[in-house]
């Protein structure tokens, strides 16, 4: 297994996408819902997500999805979603007129999104057994 720049591997590629306008709190959120799926399921989840940020997801998957074909050769068959991750970006500081001459600080945070695809199978997600007490 040889790492090329950055640590991923020959069959991994990745993707970013920075400063998207959200919290990484709820980035993190939509980012749960496609970790460890296959391309052709994590693109049916965002889409059909009715959270405002899964559009800038499903963007940097596809452009993930594209690296992979052009620069890489892969098959896009064979891709899942090996890692997804958000992490803060820098917090935008406006301030609120508040009563009898006060003000409100408002916070608008933007986050980072990064994506590593890589080709192979995906791994089975284990269920935990229930324990039965008697």
């Amino acid at each position: 297994m040889t790492t090329t720049r950055y640590g991923i591997k020959e069959n991994q590629v990745r993707a970013f996408n920075k400063m998207i306008r959200v919290s990484h709190q709820k980035l993190n959120l939509v980012c749960d819902m496609v970790r460890g799926l296959p391309v052709e399921r994590a693109v049916d989840v965002l889409k059909f997500s009715k959270k405002r940020v899964s559009g800038e997801v499903l963007k940097t998957l596809l452009s993930a999805v594209a690296n992979a074909e052009h620069n890489k050769n892969l098959a896009v068959d064979t891709l899942f979603v090996k890692e997804i991750w958000c992490g803060k970006a820098l917090t935008m500081k406006r301030i609120m007129a508040g009563p009898r001459g006060s003000a409100r600080p408002i916070l608008k945070p933007f986050s980072n999104l990064t994506i590593v695809l890589e080709s192979g199978v995906a791994p089975s997600k284990k269920k935990a057994k229930k324990e039965v007490t008697k």
